[in-house]
């Protein structure tokens, strides 16, 4: 991990330290492990990883603004071997139905990445699109608190913006 992961992890591990967690869930890359796994560590638990909740598969040509707002005009668009915003949400929403069925009123973190967490918005915030990505993918860590009463969204709330510079391609 860089010197600013390691910084950022940090800045997740204080923001958790006195929050009651009962799970930790990630997506299988290694950034979103790494994020939560000092936080997980200061609770004394371990991160279950999801495939699910890995961020999009890109293809060739897709890190530029025209592409970003191709995409989410058409959410089954996507460019030579890449992954469509819908394909990326369907496999993101069946964990996060998985996640709120098997850990009913507990408290989760899941690490996942700026494009999958957009689409889950999305699902739940049909009017979250591409503005809305393009201001979160800025943030890096970026935390927020999705409420459930059961399984129905009841609303969000951001907690930790950190802010960062976009770099296409990257």
């Amino acid at each position: 991990m860089t010197p600013e992961g390691s910084a950022d992890s940090e800045k997740v591990t204080d923001f958790f330290r006195n929050i009651c967690v009962n799970s930790f869930l990630s997506s299988p890359y290694r950034r979103s492990i790494d994020t939560i796994q000092g936080t997980a560590h200061d609770h004394q638990m371990d991160i279950e990883t999801d495939e699910r909740l890995r961020e999009r598969t890109s293809g060739l040509g897709g890190g530029n603004l025209e592409v970003f707002q191709k995409r989410w005009s058409d959410f089954a668009f996507h460019e030579s071997g890449g992954e469509s915003l819908k394909m990326v949400q369907q496999r993101n929403m069946e964990a996060v139905l998985e996640i709120l069925d098997r850990h009913k009123n507990q408290k989760v973190v899941i690490g996942t990445h700026g494009t999958a967490l957009s689409t889950i918005l999305n699902y739940y915030e049909p009017s979250f699109g591409c503005e809305n990505f393009l201001r979160i993918i800025d943030f890096m860590p970026y935390i927020i608190r999705l409420d459930f009463n059961g399984t129905d969204y009841a609303g969000r709330e951001e907690l930790l913006v950190v802010s960062k510079g976009f770099k296409a391609g990257g």
